[in-house]
């Protein structure tokens, strides 16, 4: 990375390694063989993370990470079925909007922004409400680093004959997800978040099954993963332009999680990269919004300080100034901000980020620290 670079603690764009950003360089034609020998692979290579082969397909999308929700909310959902929204954050809010614009009836459980779902919340919805179909869940909610219990509430799912949608975003290829073991009919990742890709592409895990079921489900053409998997499968080429910078980067960037160790090393990186960012912090007297128990090694939401003098566009510039971009607070009753803990970052740049908020607190005169 060039030292000019700011480094991106943020859940997403990220940091990218040199090599990642190198394979854009390259231009490649959209029938081009080698072109969708990329794509081919890298879809097996997602496949093989969530150990997914056997029961599911990867669909990849172009856009964003909320463009592939959207597909599978489209797709998957059919017209007269109904979705139980799961909300402790911005994103489980913004999925609940997804189901209203689509015309999916939904119901929404909302929990505190630093409270889990449960499974046991999760049972007692589906046993008073049979008329759900599906279920919709964001594991890590980005917009406080909280995670939820995907494995008890994909059971209870399971148990009531329903159907999960996970929304991934923020924690596939860190935290595991056994297909073999979590039930559900579609989990939705991006291609900038813990794989160190760049943003530009989403994809869906769609069961086998579910998916066949699926067609003239969707709204809309472009979004229609059913249709999208039919001409892949057929053609082995993607229906319209496909972001083939975005994809030639993701394969690179897969390669390096391969070579790095997968997604235990990812997961330990990251794990690290927390705990010395919420040590850093402590020590400054920032304090976490979450308790350790359920904090996703993902981004971690601090209390901004209470000083009259701190704001945070100054501080934000003044850290950016010395490197290093952080995030805003994305919780309505309390003043935040957040610094993730992805990207191709390690332990020392961490402490470097610390070092450069300890230094611009100082700077402005912020004196509860």
């Amino acid at each position: 990375m060039s030292t000019r670079a700011p480094l991106l603690l943020t859940p997403g764009p990220l940091t990218t390694s040199a090599r990642t950003r190198q394979a854009m360089m390259m231009d490649w034609g959209s029938w081009d063989t080698g072109f969708n020998q990329l794509t081919a692979s890298v879809c097996e290579q997602l496949l093989t993370i969530i150990n997914g082969a056997a029961s599911h397909h990867c669909v990849p999308l172009q856009g964003s990470g909320t463009f592939a929700v959207e597909a599978a909310i489209g797709t998957l959902v059919p017209r007269n079925g109904k979705v139980l929204v799961l909300i402790n954050g911005a994103y489980g809010q913004r999925l609940a909007k997804i189901c209203a614009v689509l015309g999916r009836s939904y119901s929404t459980f909302q929990t505190a922004e630093d409270q889990p779902t449960t499974a046991d919340d999760v049972n007692r919805l589906l046993r008073d409400d049979p008329s759900f179909t599906h279920v919709a869940l964001i594991h890590c909610e980005t917009s406080t680093g909280i995670l939820n219990p995907l494995p008890d509430i994909a059971q209870v799912v399971a148990r009531h004959g329903k159907r999960l949608i996970i929304d991934a975003m923020s924690s596939f290829g860190a935290l595991p997800i056994d297909a073999s073991q979590v039930p559900f009919d579609a989990l939705i990742a991006a291609s900038g978040k813990c794989l160190e890709g760049v943003p530009g592409m989403g994809f869906v895990f769609a069961h086998k099954a579910a998916l066949a079921q699926a067609e003239g489900n969707c709204h809309s053409l472009a979004m229609d993963l059913h249709d999208q998997h039919a001409y892949m499968a057929k053609t082995g080429q993607w229906r319209f332009t496909p972001p083939t910078h975005v994809v030639a980067a993701l394969h690179e960037a897969l390669l390096q999680y391969n070579e790095e160790g997968g997604l235990s090393a990812r997961h330990a990186r990251y794990a690290d990269n927390c705990q010395a960012l919420l040590d850093g912090m402590a020590a400054l007297g920032l304090r976490s919004f979450l308790p350790a128990a359920i904090q996703a090694p993902i981004i971690v939401t601090f209390h901004a300080p209470r000083d009259a003098r701190y704001r945070f566009k100054d501080f934000y510039e003044r850290v950016k100034a010395k490197g290093f971009i952080l995030y805003p607070g994305k919780l309505t009753q309390v003043e935040t901000f957040r610094v993730g803990c992805i990207g191709c970052v390690d332990r020392s740049g961490m402490q470097a980020a610390v070092d450069a908020v300890a230094q611009v607190l100082r700077e402005m005169e912020v004196l509860d620290i």
